[in-house]
């Protein structure tokens, strides 16, 4: 019988992220591993945005204890809230498609739009590279997104929180 060549894997291109979204981008690659998903989605990059970008976290009003309550649904997401998405694929269909399909392998459809839709936010701003804030907007955005349903589950309204980005944004 022979060989198989290796899969492809191909990645988003995290060139086109800051230093601080590209580790965001490991961290939610680790804890998709370690929950056993086969794919990165959308309420995996929110954890991690969370938990590793301080400009992320002063975009949501209710400060700290806010932030404690969607972390809260988000670390349930391994014991039990979460167990409902184990083996489907989220794919809101609500974000445009990917660009570069291939470059999304070990991606949901929902997060490797949101990481473009991220770049494209950053472009239209006239960034090089996405920042955090760009790819927590367009997650946000998403009304059909894990990420929004965990946002909306903790109390946080997420087109408030896209509104309040776009504030934010403005000052930088």
């Amino acid at each position: 019988m022979p060989q198989q060549p290796p899969a492809r894997r191909p990645e988003i291109q995290l060139g086109r992220f800051t230093a601080e979204l590209a580790t965001v981008v490991a961290s939610a690659r680790r804890r998709a591993l370690r929950d056993g998903d086969r794919q990165i989605d959308t309420a995996h990059l929110l954890h991690s945005l969370i938990e590793s970008d301080p400009e992320v976290g002063a975009a949501f009003e209710g400060g700290p204890p806010q932030l404690a309550r969607v972390l809260g649904y988000l670390v349930q997401r391994s014991i039990g809230y979460g167990l409902r998405w184990r083996g489907s694929v989220e794919d809101s269909g609500t974000l445009n498609a990917v660009r570069d399909p291939e470059a999304a392998a070990g991606w949901s459809p929902a997060a490797a739009a949101a990481m473009d839709g991220a770049w494209e936010r950053a472009e239209r701003r006239g960034d090089q590279r996405a920042r955090g804030l760009d790819l927590l907007a367009v997650i946000a955005s998403d009304p059909e997104s894990r990420a929004a349903e965990v946002l909306r589950r903790a109390g946080v309204d997420p087109l408030a929180l896209t509104g309040r980005i776009g504030e934010l944004s403005q000052q930088v």
